[in-house]
C-alpha cells in the first residue's frame, strides 16, 4: 500500500498538483491513497483562481510514502514558517520526496534540497542558484538526486510522476497509465524559445 500526499497552499499552480494528481490517482492499485495536504482544512485558493479543499490538515494527514510539492506563487513566501517546518520533518521519513516547478524552492527552504541536484521552472533556476548549496539544472525535464526528485515548470510534473509510477510499479504499469490518460504531448509549437 502507497500513501501519496500532494501539499495544497494558496497561490499553488494548478497544473503543478492536478498533473501529477491525475498521474498517480490512475496508477493506483487495491489499497493505495492519493491525499491533498494543507495547514488549515479551509479551500485553498490557487493561482489562477480555482479554490480546493483538501483532504487533510497538517494535524490529521497519514504517513506518507511519496510526498509532492507543487510551485507557484505561494512558493515565495515569508511567512511559511509552519508548511517549511512540517515539509521538513515529512520529508525525511518519505520513501519519495518530489517537486514540481518552484516547489523546489520550498524543498529548499526545508533543507531537503540543500546539497542536492534539483531543476526549476526556466525563469526562476538563476534565483535558486543564488541562494547556494544547491546544483540546479535548466536542461531536463526532471532530475533526480537519490530520492529526491523534482520536475521543471508546470507541465514537467507528468513527465516526472510517470517516471515515478515506473518507479513504484514497474515500466509496463507506467505505460498503461500513460495510455490511460493519453498523454502524447503534440503541441502545435515545438522548442524552446
Amino acid at each position: 500500500m502507497i500513501t501519496t500526499g500532494i501539499l495544497l497552499f494558496d497561490d499553488v499552480e494548478e497544473l503543478d498538483f492536478a498533473g501529477p494528481w491525475e498521474v498517480l490517482t490512475s496508477a493506483r492499485q487495491d489499497g493505495d491513497v492519493v491525499v491533498t495536504v494543507a495547514e488549515h482544512d479551509r479551500p485553498i485558493r490557487s493561482a489562477k483562481g480555482l479554490r480546493v479543499v483538501p483532504d487533510h490538515t497538517f494535524d490529521t494527514c497519514p504517513e506518507l510514502d511519496v510526498l509532492v510539492v507543487p510551485g507557484g506563487q505561494g512558493t515565495r513566501r515569508d511567512d511559511d514558517d509552519v508548511l517549511v517546518k512540517w515539509l521538513a520533518a515529512r520529508a525525511e521519513r518519505a520513501t519519495w520526496v518530489t517537486s514540481v516547478c518552484t516547489g523546489s524552492f520550498l524543498l529548499w527552504k526545508a533543507g531537503v534540497a540543500r546539497g542536492r541536484t534539483v531543476t526549476t521552472h526556466w525563469a526562476f533556476v538563476d534565483t535558486l542558484r543564488a541562494k547556494g548549496d544547491i546544483t540546479v539544472v535548466d536542461d531536463r525535464r526532471w532530475v533526480v538526486d537519490g530520492n529526491l526528485v523534482t520536475a521543471a515548470g508546470v507541465s514537467a510534473g507528468i513527465d516526472m510522476s510517470l517516471w515515478l509510477v515506473g518507479q513504484l510499479y514497474g515500466e509496463e504499469h507506467a505505460r498503461d497509465v500513460q495510455h490511460f490518460i493519453e498523454y502524447y504531448p503534440e503541441p502545435p509549437f515545438t522548442g524552446r524559445r
